[in-house]
């Protein structure tokens, strides 16, 4: 199977442009033959990495205010128009794409966003999206938190694809989650482009006996961005994307300090072959010692008897 995974910047505040911007890379990567493309996280709606939304323990400002409606009107919905653009984009392509959005809850009330990934199938389905279970430190100003329902692996003809945003990769239990599925393909779109995590990465392939393919930015430093007065502290991610397979070896990367698309071609009998000797939820797991529970209930803030 082939592989391509895209490291380039996203588009912040504006939902329209950033779709158009996916559709182009996907055209890009999507060359003959790739069954499976993938994004960074927050590829559309952006990454506001080093803004603060004038947010400080026990106040914020108006001007942050303004900044967070700019950053939810550059959400969208799922589904929505531009989902469905998007799928239309990877019908063109005729490939699996999983890719990073910011998506804007609209069913209940309007305010919350969440950092979500989206899996669109070669045929133009919209087949599952994952909201991040945990947004990390000032994030929590932005995202809320996902429910156990979307914590789910896809499984499909190329494999069974699971995706964990950032750092729920470090929730020893979420991992958990997605072997017990029985993942094959295990996504990491991220916005962590320190050295550190790539033995997170290759660590994952080796715990999990599954391929990762780790997904971020290429920002460069002194990136023009309009925030609307606010400055970031600073504009730059390094990147750092990579394919690691079942027993911890590099296909592809990691690539830094450049926009890229990678590209590997990967065997999934290595799966297989590399739980010859350890399996995680199978020979080498002790249900008789160990008990993980999983509540996949989706979680509503107000159940109205009609509706049961």
């Amino acid at each position: 199977m082939n592989i391509a995974v895209v490291q380039a910047a996203g588009v912040l505040f504006d939902a329209a442009a950033g779709v158009e911007h996916f559709c182009a890379k996907l055209r890009s990567a999507a060359t003959p033959g790739t069954q499976l493309v993938v994004f960074p996280e927050n590829f559309i709606g952006g990454y506001p990495r080093g803004l603060q939304f004038g947010a400080v323990v026990g106040d914020r400002t108006p001007e942050g205010r303004r900044l967070f409606q700019r950053y939810y009107d550059g959400a969208i919905d799922v589904p929505g128009p531009e989902t469905a653009r998007m799928a239309e984009a990877a019908k063109e392509a005729g490939a699996f794409v999983v890719v990073g959005i910011v998506e804007r809850d609209s069913s209940f009330g309007r305010g919350t966003l969440y950092s979500t990934v989206l899996y669109f199938s070669p045929t133009g389905e919209l087949l599952h999206k994952h909201r991040k279970l945990k947004p990390t430190a000032a994030e929590r100003y932005i995202w809320g938190e996902g429910d156990g329902s979307t914590l789910k692996v896809v499984p499909t003809e190329i494999g069974k694809l699971g995706a964990l945003v950032c750092w729920e990769s470090y929730m020893p239990l979420a991992r958990m989650a997605l072997y017990a599925q029985g993942v094959e393909i295990y996504i990491a779109p991220t916005a962590d482009s320190r050295p550190g995590w790539q033995a997170t990465l290759q660590h994952i392939a080796l715990e999990g006996r599954c391929f990762v393919i780790g997904c971020n930015m290429y920002v460069p430093e002194g990136a023009e961005i309009d925030t609307g007065g606010e400055q970031p502290r600073s504009t730059l991610s390094r990147g750092g994307s990579a394919v690691y397979g079942p027993l911890g070896e590099c296909h592809a990367g990691p690539v830094f300090d450049e926009e890229a698309i990678l590209r590997a071609d990967i065997d999934l009998a290595d799966v297989a072959r590399g739980k010859f000797d350890f399996d995680v939820v199978g020979h080498y797991s002790r249900p008789d010692v160990f008990s993980f529970a999983v509540d996949d209930t989706p979680r509503v803030p107000v159940r109205f008897k009609t509706q049961e």
